[in-house]
């Protein structure tokens, strides 16, 4: 589902920051060399990240779902000087490619690249998290959500992406469709949540935008 006409994509693609030089070669090579290439961030999201961690300038930034590092390179643009970001991917033949590209960026030295199963590395992962963003498995983003948000400060913020999933949210759900089932219980899981404030965008695949009290 496209939730904005082309001409309108077409006319915000042309009214924002043009992405990095570098960014725009890992778009490039992500769809000549990776399956799934929709599943990169691309431009306009990516401005948006860039934008977001810039106003926060977080000391600690935490990725779930590296894929081929472009949103992981958008947030640690706002990392302040001695921060750190964090990103887990559980794909261990994305590694070498997602690591070529932060080892270009000027940002080679903040970005922490963990290989395996995210909620286990996040049990010996422990930092008070300024900005987190999630984007995995949909299945388990209720499981992230709920093992991250007790030890956020207050005035984190989690951005959880592709939470329309093409608009499958609004259609009669398939029993079989575990991913969109797990999606509409986590968009009611943190609208009714009172911990947090929330904003749900229809940035991209939506985007939820969540604020810790």
């Amino acid at each position: 589902m496209h939730f904005i006409s082309e001409e309108l994509e077409d006319y915000l693609a042309q009214h924002h920051d043009a992405e990095p030089e570098l960014l725009a070669q890992l778009n490039r090579e992500t769809h000549l060399k990776v399956l799934q290439p929709r599943m990169l961030s691309g431009p306009i999201q990516g401005r948006y990240l860039a934008m977001i961690s810039k106003l926060i300038r977080p000391q600690y930034i935490l990725e779930i779902g590296t894929y081929t590092g472009y949103s992981a390179l958008c947030l640690a643009e706002g990392l302040a000087g001695d921060g750190e970001l964090h990103t887990l991917e559980i794909n261990d033949e994305l590694e070498t490619f997602s690591r070529s590209f932060f080892d270009r960026s000027p940002y080679a030295g903040q970005i922490h690249m963990h290989i395996g199963d995210a909620l286990e590395t996040l049990d010996h992962l422990q930092k008070p998290w300024d900005l987190v963003f999630i984007d995995a498995d949909k299945p388990r983003y209720l499981d992230y959500y709920k093992k991250l948000i007790d030890g956020l400060p207050g005035g984190a913020l989690i951005l959880a992406d592709n939470v329309l999933w093409s608009g499958k949210v609004l259609e009669e759900l398939d029993p079989n469709d575990e991913s969109t089932k797990a999606l509409l219980e986590f968009n009611t899981f943190v609208q009714e949540d009172e911990r947090v404030e929330n904003l749900l965008l229809p940035l991209r695949d939506g985007l939820m935008c969540i604020r810790k009290k």
